[in-house]
C-alpha cells in the first residue's frame, strides 16, 4: 500500500517533524491549515516555512469551503480538530457546531468522498465526556459514524509523562482501518481483550499493565444518529475498541520502565532578563494560593469560590504541567521557575519547545513572540507523534 499521507488543521508542524526527516517514504498530498478569524496565518506560515520544498500542496483555506472530490487520494488521515468545538446539536442534521466551522461534519464528509485505509485522529480528553447535560453523547456520534462507515476503532487517552516525556500532557488519540485492510482483518478474531493488551494499534509503542482497574462492554445498536444523540451513554474509560456493533472499554494502566525526562532537563543555561519576573512577587503568590472565596451572584444568593494550590515555583524534578494559552503571562497556569541564577522567572519559547519535543527556534520564523508560546500551547508532544508512526510504518509494511 503506498504511504500517502492527508493532513488537516495541521497547525504548524507536529506530524511532519519527523516523518519527512526522518523516513522520506512517506508522501504528504495535502496539509491543510488556516486559523479562523486572524488575518495574519502565522501558523501556516511556519509550517511552510519549515517545510519549504513542498509548498505547493499546502492549503490556508476553511475546510468547509473545500470541494472534498478535489482532495488528493491518500490511505491516510491525520486530523487534529479544534477542542473549542466538539458539542453535538440536538439534531442530528446540525452534527457538532461551534466557531470554528462544523468540522466533525467535515471529517464524515471526507471519509465519506476518499475513504482512506486508516484515520488517526486527536483532541482533548475531555471530548469523551461531552457534553455536560449528557455525558460521553458526543463520542458516541463520533464512533456511530466510523460504524456506518465500515471502521474498526480503538483509542486510547495518552499521558506524555507517562511514557518518559517532559509534560503531563492527556490527548486522546482515536485510529480507524477500515475493514478491508489487512490489519483490520488480522483484528477481526483477536478478542477485545488482545487488542487492547497485545494485538492492537497502541500497545506496541505505549505498553500497559496487564491488571486493570475496571472494564464493560456493551452492543452499539441504533436507528440513526438522532437515535444515537438522543439515548446513547455509556461511561469510557482511558482505553475503548469498537468492532462489528460492539464496544468494550477498560481502565488501563500504563507501563513504562525508561527514564523520566524532567524539567530541569530542558532548561536554558541562561535567559534573556526579559523573562524574569519583575512585577509585584505577592501577585505570583496570590494567584499560585489555594483559594476559597465566598461571592454573589446577581441575586443576594453566595457561593464559595474555590481553587486548589499551584507549585511556585514550578519544581524542576518533576515533568512539566500541561501548558495553557496563558503562558506567556500574570497567570495563575503560567510555568515560573528558579533557574541556576535563582531568578524567578517564566519560560522561554525555546523551552516551551523543548517541553513538546520539538527542536530550538522551530516557531522562530517572524511571528510575534506571545504567538510563539500559543502555538506550543496548541501543540502535540512530537515524539509521542514518532512513537505513533513507528507503527503506522510497520502496519503498512504488511498492507498490500
Amino acid at each position: 500500500m503506498k504511504k500517502t499521507l492527508c493532513e488537516l488543521f495541521a497547525w504548524v508542524w507536529w506530524f511532519r517533524v519527523w516523518l519527512e526527516r526522518a523516513n522520506k517514504w512517506w508522501e504528504t498530498v495535502r496539509a491543510n491549515q488556516r486559523e479562523p478569524g486572524k488575518k495574519s496565518q502565522y501558523a501556516f506560515d511556519c509550517y511552510c516555512a519549515n517545510f519549504w520544498w513542498k509548498k505547493d500542496i499546502y492549503v490556508n483555506e476553511d475546510i468547509a469551503s473545500i470541494n472534498k472530490k478535489t482532495i488528493p487520494d491518500h490511505n491516510l488521515l491525520v486530523w487534529w480538530f479544534p477542542c473549542q468545538d466538539y458539542s453535538v446539536a440536538n439534531t442530528w442534521a446540525k452534527w457538532i457546531q461551534g466557531k470554528k466551522w462544523v468540522l466533525w461534519r467535515q471529517i464524515k464528509d471526507i471519509l465519506v468522498e476518499k475513504k482512506p485505509a486508516f484515520v488517526l485522529l486527536e483532541n482533548v480528553d475531555r471530548i469523551l465526556k461531552s457534553p455536560a447535560s449528557q455525558r460521553w453523547r458526543d463520542f458516541w456520534i463520533i464512533l456511530a459514524c466510523f460504524n456506518d462507515l465500515w471502521y474498526t476503532v480503538e483509542w486510547r487517552v495518552i499521558n506524555a509523562a507517562e511514557y518518559g516525556f517532559v509534560q503531563r500532557r492527556r490527548r486522546t488519540f482515536i485510529f480507524a482501518c477500515r475493514k478491508d485492510t489487512k490489519f483490520c482483518e488480522f483484528l477481526k478474531d483477536k478478542s477485545f481483550e488482545d487488542i487492547l493488551h497485545k494485538d492492537g494499534f497502541f500497545y506496541e509503542e505505549f505498553p500497559i499493565k496487564k491488571e486493570t482497574i475496571g472494564k464493560k462492554r456493551c452492543n452499539f445498536n441504533y436507528k440513526d444518529l438522532l437515535d444515537v444523540s438522543k439515548h446513547f451513554q455509556m461511561h469510557f474509560w482511558n482505553a475503548w475498541v469498537m468492532r462489528n456493533w460492539e464496544i468494550y472499554t477498560e481502565e488501563i494502566i500504563p507501563h513504562y520502565e525508561w527514564k523520566q525526562t524532567l524539567l530541569k532537563d530542558i532548561i536554558q543555561e541562561s535567559a534573556d532578563e526579559k523573562f524574569n519576573i519583575k512585577s509585584d512577587m505577592s501577585k505570583w503568590t496570590y494567584l499560585k494560593w489555594a483559594k476559597d472565596i465566598i461571592r454573589k451572584v446577581w441575586t443576594p444568593q453566595e457561593y464559595h469560590f474555590r481553587e486548589w494550590a499551584i507549585a511556585f515555583p514550578d519544581p524542576l524534578d518533576r515533568p512539566a504541567r500541561t501548558m495553557l494559552t496563558s503562558e506567556w503571562s500574570l497567570n495563575r497556569s503560567t510555568h515560573v521557575i528558579k533557574d541556576k541564577k535563582w531568578n524567578y522567572r517564566i519560560l522561554t519559547p525555546i523551552e516551551t519547545e523543548r517541553i513538546n519535543w520539538f527542536p530550538d527556534d522551530w516557531t522562530n520564523t517572524g511571528m510575534p513572540e506571545k504567538f510563539r508560546y500559543f502555538c506550543m500551547w496548541n501543540a502535540l508532544v512530537v515524539h509521542l507523534i514518532e512513537k505513533i508512526w513507528h507503527r503506522f510504518d510497520s502496519i503498512f509494511e504488511n498492507e498490500d
